[in-house]
Protein backbone atom coordinates (compact mmCIF):
# COMPACT_ATOMS: atom_id res chain seq x y z
CA UNK A 1 0.00 0.00 0.00
CA UNK A 2 2.99 2.34 0.55
CA UNK A 3 4.20 1.78 -2.39
CA UNK A 4 1.07 2.54 -4.34
CA UNK A 5 0.72 5.88 -2.39
CA UNK A 6 4.26 6.76 -3.10
CA UNK A 7 3.35 7.10 -6.43
CA UNK A 8 0.24 9.13 -5.98
CA UNK A 9 0.72 12.09 -8.84
CA UNK A 10 0.77 15.81 -7.80
CA UNK A 11 -0.20 18.67 -10.33
CA UNK A 12 2.47 21.66 -10.76
CA UNK A 13 0.18 24.56 -12.56
CA UNK A 14 2.26 27.36 -14.50
CA UNK A 15 3.59 30.83 -13.56
CA UNK A 16 1.46 32.98 -13.13
CA UNK A 17 -1.82 31.05 -13.79
CA UNK A 18 -3.60 31.99 -10.46
CA UNK A 19 -5.46 28.34 -10.15
CA UNK A 20 -4.49 26.31 -7.08
CA UNK A 21 -1.43 23.77 -7.12
CA UNK A 22 -2.64 20.31 -5.69
CA UNK A 23 -0.48 18.38 -4.14
CA UNK A 24 -0.88 14.95 -2.66
CA UNK A 25 0.46 14.27 0.84
CA UNK A 26 2.62 11.11 0.53
CA UNK A 27 3.24 8.87 3.66
CA UNK A 28 7.27 8.52 2.74
CA UNK A 29 7.50 12.58 2.15
CA UNK A 30 7.17 15.87 4.03
CA UNK A 31 3.21 17.43 3.33
CA UNK A 32 3.16 19.75 0.57
CA UNK A 33 0.40 21.98 1.16
CA UNK A 34 -2.03 23.50 -1.78
CA UNK A 35 -0.44 26.89 -2.84
CA UNK A 36 -1.26 29.27 -5.74
CA UNK A 37 0.34 32.48 -7.21
CA UNK A 38 -2.41 35.02 -7.26
CA UNK A 39 -2.49 37.09 -10.36
CA UNK A 40 -1.26 41.21 -10.46
CA UNK A 41 1.87 40.23 -7.96
CA UNK A 42 4.73 42.52 -8.26
CA UNK A 43 8.07 40.52 -10.53
CA UNK A 44 9.27 37.52 -9.01
CA UNK A 45 12.54 38.08 -6.45
CA UNK A 46 13.44 35.40 -4.03
CA UNK A 47 16.11 33.75 -2.18
CA UNK A 48 16.75 30.37 -1.96
CA UNK A 49 19.91 28.38 0.07
CA UNK A 50 19.87 24.83 -0.46
CA UNK A 51 21.21 22.40 1.25
CA UNK A 52 24.95 21.28 1.84
CA UNK A 53 26.65 19.82 -1.14
CA UNK A 54 26.19 16.08 -1.15
CA UNK A 55 29.51 15.61 -2.85
CA UNK A 56 31.65 17.62 -0.20
CA UNK A 57 29.21 16.06 2.89
CA UNK A 58 30.24 12.06 1.27
CA UNK A 59 33.70 13.27 1.00
CA UNK A 60 34.15 15.05 4.73
CA UNK A 61 31.73 12.08 6.17
CA UNK A 62 34.75 9.44 4.94
CA UNK A 63 37.65 11.37 5.60
CA UNK A 64 36.52 12.32 9.07
CA UNK A 65 35.34 8.19 9.89
CA UNK A 66 39.30 7.44 8.80
CA UNK A 67 40.70 10.19 10.93
CA UNK A 68 42.11 10.41 14.25
CA UNK A 69 40.05 11.80 17.16
CA UNK A 70 36.32 14.07 16.93
CA UNK A 71 35.82 15.99 13.78
CA UNK A 72 33.44 18.02 13.00
CA UNK A 73 30.85 19.19 10.13
CA UNK A 74 29.08 22.32 9.49
CA UNK A 75 25.93 22.39 7.57
CA UNK A 76 26.24 18.66 5.92
CA UNK A 77 24.04 17.33 4.09
CA UNK A 78 22.69 14.41 6.24
CA UNK A 79 19.08 14.95 6.56
CA UNK A 80 18.73 13.48 2.80
CA UNK A 81 18.63 9.37 2.36
CA UNK A 82 22.54 9.61 1.07
CA UNK A 83 23.44 11.34 4.38
CA UNK A 84 21.93 9.18 6.10
CA UNK A 85 22.63 5.53 4.62
CA UNK A 86 26.50 6.89 4.98
CA UNK A 87 26.60 7.98 8.21
CA UNK A 88 24.54 4.76 9.40
CA UNK A 89 27.64 2.75 6.93
CA UNK A 90 30.18 4.47 9.50
CA UNK A 91 28.67 3.72 12.42
CA UNK A 92 28.40 0.15 11.68
CA UNK A 93 32.33 0.37 10.75
CA UNK A 94 33.17 1.47 13.67
CA UNK A 95 33.06 5.54 14.00
CA UNK A 96 31.19 7.40 16.53
CA UNK A 97 28.34 9.87 15.54
CA UNK A 98 26.89 12.88 17.23
CA UNK A 99 24.14 14.71 15.09
CA UNK A 100 23.53 18.34 16.43
CA UNK A 101 21.88 21.04 15.10
CA UNK A 102 23.47 22.15 11.57
CA UNK A 103 26.65 20.38 12.24
CA UNK A 104 27.54 16.58 12.96
CA UNK A 105 30.46 15.10 14.79
CA UNK A 106 32.21 11.94 14.47
CA UNK A 107 35.24 10.27 15.95
CA UNK A 108 37.20 8.31 13.66
CA UNK A 109 38.47 5.25 13.57
CA UNK A 110 42.18 6.05 12.84
CA UNK A 111 42.98 4.81 9.65
CA UNK A 112 40.43 1.41 10.23
CA UNK A 113 37.91 0.06 9.95
CA UNK A 114 36.09 -2.52 12.02
CA UNK A 115 33.72 -5.17 10.61
CA UNK A 116 31.03 -7.39 12.36
CA UNK A 117 31.48 -10.42 11.40
CA UNK A 118 27.82 -11.23 11.89
CA UNK A 119 26.87 -7.75 10.04
CA UNK A 120 29.18 -7.32 7.03
CA UNK A 121 26.98 -6.44 4.91
CA UNK A 122 26.48 -2.70 4.23
CA UNK A 123 22.83 -1.71 2.03
CA UNK A 124 23.63 1.45 0.63
CA UNK A 125 19.92 1.76 -1.48
CA UNK A 126 20.82 3.54 -4.48
CA UNK A 127 23.69 5.93 -2.62
CA UNK A 128 26.05 5.93 -5.30
CA UNK A 129 29.04 8.42 -4.12
CA UNK A 130 28.35 6.57 -0.73
CA UNK A 131 29.04 3.18 -2.46
CA UNK A 132 32.16 3.59 -3.95
CA UNK A 133 33.40 5.96 -1.36
CA UNK A 134 33.08 3.15 1.14
CA UNK A 135 34.17 0.00 -1.54
CA UNK A 136 37.73 1.55 -1.81
CA UNK A 137 37.41 2.04 2.18
CA UNK A 138 37.04 -1.74 2.17
CA UNK A 139 41.01 -1.70 1.81
CA UNK A 140 40.85 -0.01 5.03
CA UNK A 141 39.08 -2.67 6.85
CA UNK A 142 39.76 -5.66 9.21
CA UNK A 143 37.86 -8.29 7.21
CA UNK A 144 35.99 -8.57 4.06
CA UNK A 145 33.27 -6.60 3.81
CA UNK A 146 30.04 -6.73 1.51
CA UNK A 147 28.99 -3.38 -0.34
CA UNK A 148 25.06 -3.70 -1.83
CA UNK A 149 22.19 -1.16 -2.91
CA UNK A 150 18.97 -1.76 -4.43
CA UNK A 151 17.63 -2.92 -8.11
CA UNK A 152 19.26 0.03 -9.88
CA UNK A 153 22.72 0.10 -7.71
CA UNK A 154 22.36 -3.57 -8.66
CA UNK A 155 22.79 -2.79 -12.15
CA UNK A 156 25.70 0.09 -12.01
CA UNK A 157 29.23 -0.99 -12.71
CA UNK A 158 32.00 -0.93 -10.40
CA UNK A 159 33.93 -3.40 -11.79
CA UNK A 160 36.39 -0.16 -12.77
CA UNK A 161 36.84 0.04 -9.15
CA UNK A 162 37.18 -2.96 -8.16
CA UNK A 163 39.82 -3.90 -10.80
CA UNK A 164 42.35 -1.11 -8.84
CA UNK A 165 40.74 -2.14 -5.47
CA UNK A 166 42.34 -5.62 -6.75
CA UNK A 167 45.88 -4.36 -8.06
CA UNK A 168 46.71 -2.64 -4.66
CA UNK A 169 46.29 -6.17 -3.19
CA UNK A 170 42.12 -6.70 -2.53
CA UNK A 171 40.05 -9.45 -3.51
CA UNK A 172 37.04 -8.54 -5.01
CA UNK A 173 33.63 -10.85 -5.31
CA UNK A 174 30.67 -9.96 -7.18
CA UNK A 175 27.61 -11.56 -6.06
CA UNK A 176 25.12 -11.31 -8.46
CA UNK A 177 25.95 -9.55 -11.84
CA UNK A 178 29.30 -9.68 -13.29
CA UNK A 179 30.99 -6.20 -12.31
CA UNK A 180 28.21 -4.96 -10.30
CA UNK A 181 27.25 -4.87 -6.48
CA UNK A 182 27.12 -6.53 -4.59
CA UNK A 183 30.69 -6.35 -4.41
CA UNK A 184 32.55 -8.36 -1.07
CA UNK A 185 36.14 -6.65 -0.81
CA UNK A 186 38.92 -8.67 1.49
CA UNK A 187 41.30 -6.68 2.35
CA UNK A 188 44.99 -7.26 2.06
CA UNK A 189 46.90 -8.70 4.58
CA UNK A 190 49.86 -6.14 4.76
CA UNK A 191 49.28 -2.67 4.04
CA UNK A 192 52.65 -2.04 4.05
CA UNK A 193 53.42 -4.13 1.27
CA UNK A 194 50.56 -2.19 -1.04
CA UNK A 195 52.21 -0.54 -4.22
CA UNK A 196 53.05 3.54 -3.51
CA UNK A 197 51.24 3.86 -7.52
CA UNK A 198 49.13 2.87 -9.74
CA UNK A 199 48.24 3.58 -13.18
CA UNK A 200 44.40 4.07 -14.25
CA UNK A 201 42.87 4.04 -17.68
CA UNK A 202 39.85 6.89 -17.97
CA UNK A 203 37.12 5.54 -16.06
CA UNK A 204 33.16 5.46 -16.64
CA UNK A 205 33.32 7.61 -13.38
CA UNK A 206 35.12 9.92 -11.67
CA UNK A 207 33.93 8.75 -7.87
CA UNK A 208 36.52 5.30 -8.50
CA UNK A 209 39.34 8.15 -8.41
CA UNK A 210 38.35 10.03 -5.62
CA UNK A 211 37.71 6.87 -3.77
CA UNK A 212 41.02 5.76 -4.29
CA UNK A 213 42.30 9.37 -3.20
CA UNK A 214 39.97 9.72 0.01
CA UNK A 215 41.61 6.51 1.18
CA UNK A 216 45.43 7.32 0.11
CA UNK A 217 46.23 9.67 3.56
CA UNK A 218 45.38 6.36 5.20
CA UNK A 219 48.04 3.77 3.58
CA UNK A 220 51.48 3.96 4.74
CA UNK A 221 53.14 4.59 1.33
CA UNK A 222 50.64 7.14 0.51
CA UNK A 223 49.37 6.91 -3.14
CA UNK A 224 50.22 8.15 -6.98
CA UNK A 225 47.62 8.36 -9.17
CA UNK A 226 48.33 8.67 -13.09
CA UNK A 227 46.23 8.78 -15.05
CA UNK A 228 48.12 9.53 -18.74
CA UNK A 229 45.28 8.74 -21.01
CA UNK A 230 42.84 11.36 -19.69
CA UNK A 231 40.79 12.04 -16.66
CA UNK A 232 36.83 11.73 -16.49
CA UNK A 233 34.74 14.40 -15.18
CA UNK A 234 38.27 16.37 -13.35
CA UNK A 235 36.64 19.27 -11.54
CA UNK A 236 35.06 15.99 -9.30
CA UNK A 237 38.58 15.03 -8.87
CA UNK A 238 40.26 18.26 -8.61
CA UNK A 239 36.97 19.29 -5.69
CA UNK A 240 38.86 16.18 -3.87
CA UNK A 241 42.31 17.16 -4.37
CA UNK A 242 41.26 20.69 -2.63
CA UNK A 243 39.42 19.04 0.40
CA UNK A 244 42.67 17.39 1.39
CA UNK A 245 44.55 20.48 1.13
CA UNK A 246 41.99 22.13 3.04
CA UNK A 247 42.33 19.89 5.35
CA UNK A 248 45.86 19.67 5.46
CA UNK A 249 46.71 16.44 3.44
CA UNK A 250 50.15 16.92 1.76
CA UNK A 251 49.08 16.49 -2.02
CA UNK A 252 50.85 17.34 -5.63
CA UNK A 253 49.38 16.98 -8.81
CA UNK A 254 50.01 18.54 -12.29
CA UNK A 255 48.31 20.72 -13.93
CA UNK A 256 46.15 18.76 -16.35
CA UNK A 257 45.87 15.68 -13.35
CA UNK A 258 47.73 13.05 -15.10
CA UNK A 259 49.57 12.61 -11.89
CA UNK A 260 48.47 13.06 -8.29
CA UNK A 261 50.15 12.41 -4.80
CA UNK A 262 48.73 11.81 -1.56
CA UNK A 263 50.80 11.45 0.98
CA UNK A 264 49.69 9.89 4.31
CA UNK A 265 48.81 12.10 7.08
CA UNK A 266 45.18 13.29 8.09
CA UNK A 267 44.50 14.74 11.80
CA UNK A 268 40.87 15.51 13.29
CA UNK A 269 39.28 18.30 11.26
CA UNK A 270 36.55 21.01 11.17
CA UNK A 271 34.88 22.12 8.22
CA UNK A 272 31.77 24.21 7.10
CA UNK A 273 30.57 22.78 3.97
CA UNK A 274 28.92 25.29 1.38
CA UNK A 275 25.59 25.24 -0.28
CA UNK A 276 25.45 22.34 -2.94
CA UNK A 277 25.85 23.43 -5.91
CA UNK A 278 24.08 20.95 -8.19
CA UNK A 279 20.94 21.82 -6.00
CA UNK A 280 21.73 25.64 -6.93
CA UNK A 281 21.25 24.48 -10.71
CA UNK A 282 17.63 24.28 -10.59
CA UNK A 283 17.29 27.65 -9.02
CA UNK A 284 18.99 29.45 -11.36
CA UNK A 285 17.37 27.29 -14.64
CA UNK A 286 14.21 28.70 -12.82
CA UNK A 287 15.30 32.31 -13.18
CA UNK A 288 16.03 31.95 -16.35
CA UNK A 289 12.29 30.35 -17.47
CA UNK A 290 10.74 33.19 -15.51
CA UNK A 291 11.51 36.22 -17.90
CA UNK A 292 11.46 39.80 -15.49
CA UNK A 293 12.33 37.72 -12.40
CA UNK A 294 14.95 36.92 -10.00
CA UNK A 295 15.53 34.03 -7.71
CA UNK A 296 19.01 34.58 -5.73
CA UNK A 297 21.11 31.58 -4.68
CA UNK A 298 22.76 32.12 -1.12
CA UNK A 299 25.92 30.85 0.05
CA UNK A 300 28.12 29.53 -3.16
CA UNK A 301 31.11 31.84 -4.05
CA UNK A 302 31.98 31.56 -7.33
CA UNK A 303 35.48 31.86 -7.07
CA UNK A 304 36.27 29.65 -4.64
CA UNK A 305 33.55 27.20 -5.34
CA UNK A 306 35.04 23.42 -5.15
CA UNK A 307 32.15 22.62 -6.80
CA UNK A 308 32.00 22.17 -10.82
CA UNK A 309 28.19 23.03 -11.06
CA UNK A 310 29.18 26.56 -9.68
CA UNK A 311 29.68 27.16 -13.47
CA UNK A 312 26.22 26.58 -14.63
CA UNK A 313 25.05 30.08 -14.51
CA UNK A 314 27.93 30.84 -17.05
CA UNK A 315 26.04 28.83 -19.35
CA UNK A 316 22.76 30.80 -18.69
CA UNK A 317 24.07 33.64 -19.36
CA UNK A 318 25.41 32.25 -22.87
CA UNK A 319 21.64 31.96 -23.41
CA UNK A 320 20.89 35.61 -22.81
CA UNK A 321 20.10 35.30 -19.11
CA UNK A 322 21.47 38.25 -16.51
CA UNK A 323 23.27 37.53 -13.66
CA UNK A 324 23.31 39.91 -10.71
CA UNK A 325 25.79 39.26 -7.89
CA UNK A 326 25.81 40.52 -4.07
CA UNK A 327 27.16 39.77 -1.40
CA UNK A 328 26.84 35.97 -0.87
CA UNK A 329 24.41 35.34 -3.05
CA UNK A 330 24.07 35.00 -7.16
CA UNK A 331 20.73 35.52 -9.21
CA UNK A 332 19.68 34.80 -12.73
CA UNK A 333 17.01 36.74 -14.43
CA UNK A 334 15.19 34.93 -17.24
CA UNK A 335 14.56 36.36 -20.73
CA UNK A 336 11.29 35.03 -23.33
CA UNK A 337 13.68 33.28 -25.97
CA UNK A 338 16.61 31.82 -24.46
CA UNK A 339 19.47 31.38 -26.92
CA UNK A 340 20.57 28.03 -28.13
CA UNK A 341 24.17 26.97 -27.24
CA UNK A 342 27.21 24.55 -27.71
CA UNK A 343 28.00 23.63 -24.71
CA UNK A 344 30.77 21.00 -22.87
CA UNK A 345 29.46 19.91 -19.53
CA UNK A 346 31.52 17.11 -18.78
CA UNK A 347 32.90 18.84 -15.36
CA UNK A 348 29.10 19.66 -14.11
CA UNK A 349 27.09 16.33 -15.52
CA UNK A 350 24.44 16.22 -12.77
CA UNK A 351 23.54 19.76 -13.81
CA UNK A 352 22.73 18.21 -17.82
CA UNK A 353 19.28 18.08 -17.14
CA UNK A 354 18.63 21.35 -15.53
CA UNK A 355 19.92 22.77 -18.87
CA UNK A 356 18.10 20.84 -21.25
CA UNK A 357 14.91 21.80 -19.19
CA UNK A 358 15.95 25.56 -20.08
CA UNK A 359 16.87 24.57 -23.88
CA UNK A 360 13.28 23.46 -24.05
CA UNK A 361 12.57 27.12 -24.57
CA UNK A 362 15.16 28.02 -27.10
CA UNK A 363 14.69 29.14 -30.46
CA UNK A 364 16.88 26.37 -31.90
CA UNK A 365 18.78 23.56 -31.22
CA UNK A 366 20.97 23.14 -28.46
CA UNK A 367 23.97 20.64 -28.18
CA UNK A 368 25.51 19.25 -25.31
CA UNK A 369 29.03 17.38 -25.03
CA UNK A 370 30.30 15.35 -22.10
CA UNK A 371 27.20 13.61 -21.44
CA UNK A 372 28.07 9.82 -21.73
CA UNK A 373 28.59 9.23 -17.86
CA UNK A 374 24.43 10.14 -17.57
CA UNK A 375 23.80 6.28 -18.74
CA UNK A 376 25.29 4.71 -15.78
CA UNK A 377 23.39 7.48 -13.40
CA UNK A 378 20.71 6.71 -10.86
CA UNK A 379 18.73 5.80 -14.01
CA UNK A 380 19.86 6.26 -17.65
CA UNK A 381 19.29 9.88 -17.85
CA UNK A 382 19.49 10.16 -21.40
CA UNK A 383 17.08 7.40 -22.30
CA UNK A 384 14.94 9.27 -19.64
CA UNK A 385 15.35 12.96 -21.23
CA UNK A 386 14.05 11.14 -24.66
CA UNK A 387 11.19 9.82 -23.31
CA UNK A 388 10.19 12.76 -20.91
CA UNK A 389 10.67 15.95 -22.95
CA UNK A 390 9.49 14.05 -25.78
CA UNK A 391 5.92 13.98 -24.28
CA UNK A 392 5.83 18.11 -24.90
CA UNK A 393 7.48 18.04 -28.20
CA UNK A 394 10.94 18.30 -27.54
CA UNK A 395 13.61 15.96 -29.48
CA UNK A 396 16.50 15.10 -28.20
CA UNK A 397 18.93 13.28 -30.30
CA UNK A 398 21.74 11.11 -28.44
CA UNK A 399 24.56 10.00 -29.95
CA UNK A 400 25.09 12.99 -32.13
CA UNK A 401 27.56 12.27 -35.08
CA UNK A 402 28.03 8.49 -33.62
CA UNK A 403 29.76 10.35 -31.40
CA UNK A 404 28.54 9.00 -27.31
CA UNK A 405 29.42 11.80 -25.55
CA UNK A 406 27.05 14.58 -27.15
CA UNK A 407 23.26 14.99 -27.21
CA UNK A 408 21.33 17.52 -28.75
CA UNK A 409 18.13 19.03 -27.74
CA UNK A 410 15.40 20.65 -30.30
CA UNK A 411 12.24 22.59 -29.00
CA UNK A 412 9.05 22.01 -31.09
CA UNK A 413 7.32 24.96 -33.06
CA UNK A 414 4.79 24.81 -30.67
CA UNK A 415 4.13 22.88 -27.50
CA UNK A 416 1.04 20.25 -26.99
CA UNK A 417 -2.65 22.50 -26.48
CA UNK A 418 -4.09 20.20 -24.36
CA UNK A 419 -5.89 20.16 -20.89
CA UNK A 420 -4.57 16.88 -19.99
CA UNK A 421 -2.25 16.12 -17.80
CA UNK A 422 1.69 15.52 -18.88
CA UNK A 423 2.73 12.90 -16.76
CA UNK A 424 6.51 13.28 -16.14
CA UNK A 425 8.29 10.11 -14.65
CA UNK A 426 11.06 9.89 -13.32
CA UNK A 427 12.37 7.08 -12.84
CA UNK A 428 12.95 7.31 -8.82
CA UNK A 429 15.69 9.65 -10.05
CA UNK A 430 16.19 12.72 -7.56
CA UNK A 431 17.44 14.93 -10.54
CA UNK A 432 15.08 14.05 -13.11
CA UNK A 433 12.26 15.13 -10.50
CA UNK A 434 13.80 17.99 -9.88
CA UNK A 435 14.46 19.12 -13.19
CA UNK A 436 11.38 18.12 -15.03
CA UNK A 437 9.93 20.03 -12.53
CA UNK A 438 10.97 23.17 -13.72
CA UNK A 439 8.77 22.53 -16.60
CA UNK A 440 5.67 23.72 -14.98
CA UNK A 441 7.03 27.37 -14.75
CA UNK A 442 6.27 27.90 -18.54
CA UNK A 443 3.79 25.24 -19.39
CA UNK A 444 0.11 24.00 -18.15
CA UNK A 445 -0.79 21.06 -16.71
CA UNK A 446 2.81 19.36 -15.71
CA UNK A 447 2.32 16.14 -13.43
CA UNK A 448 5.18 15.24 -11.67
CA UNK A 449 5.16 11.02 -10.66
CA UNK A 450 7.29 10.22 -7.61
CA UNK A 451 8.05 13.23 -6.31
CA UNK A 452 9.39 11.57 -3.29
CA UNK A 453 12.37 10.48 -4.74
CA UNK A 454 13.91 14.26 -4.15
CA UNK A 455 14.47 12.76 -0.61
CA UNK A 456 18.11 10.93 -1.53
CA UNK A 457 19.46 14.45 -2.13
CA UNK A 458 17.22 17.14 -1.64
CA UNK A 459 14.09 16.45 0.89
CA UNK A 460 12.83 20.05 1.20
CA UNK A 461 12.94 20.69 -3.05
CA UNK A 462 9.23 21.24 -3.24
CA UNK A 463 8.68 23.57 -0.24
CA UNK A 464 11.59 25.54 -1.74
CA UNK A 465 9.47 25.35 -4.91
CA UNK A 466 7.14 26.53 -3.42
CA UNK A 467 8.44 29.93 -2.78
CA UNK A 468 8.85 30.37 -6.57
CA UNK A 469 5.51 30.60 -6.77
CA UNK A 470 4.25 32.17 -3.66
CA UNK A 471 7.54 34.59 -2.35
CA UNK A 472 6.21 35.05 1.10
CA UNK A 473 5.82 31.20 2.08
CA UNK A 474 9.14 31.43 4.92
CA UNK A 475 10.99 27.78 4.97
Amino acid sequence: MQNLMRHLLFLLVPFPDPSNLTIYTLPDQLPLPLWSRPAGRAPLDVTIRPPGSKSLTNRALMLAALAPGESTIHHPLIEADDGQRMLAAIELLGAKVERLDHAVKITGTGGKLVVDPNNSTINLNNAGTATRFLAAAALLADSPLTITGNERMQQRPIQELGDLLESLGATVEYLGTPGCPPIRITPPADLAQLASQIEIKPTQSSQFISALMLIAPFLPNGLTISQSEGVTSASYVRMTIELLDHLGVHTKHSGDLAVVRIEPGLDRFTIDIEPDASGATYWWAAGALLPDSTIRVQGIDLERSQQGDARFPELLEQMGCTLVSKDDTLACRGIAEPSPIMCDMRDMPDAVMSLAVVACFAKGTTIIRGVKTLRVKECDRIEALKVELGKIGVVVTDNLNDDEDALSITPPESFPDTQAPIIMDTYDDHRMAMSLSLLALRLPNIVINDPACVAKTYPSYFQHLRRVFDPNENF
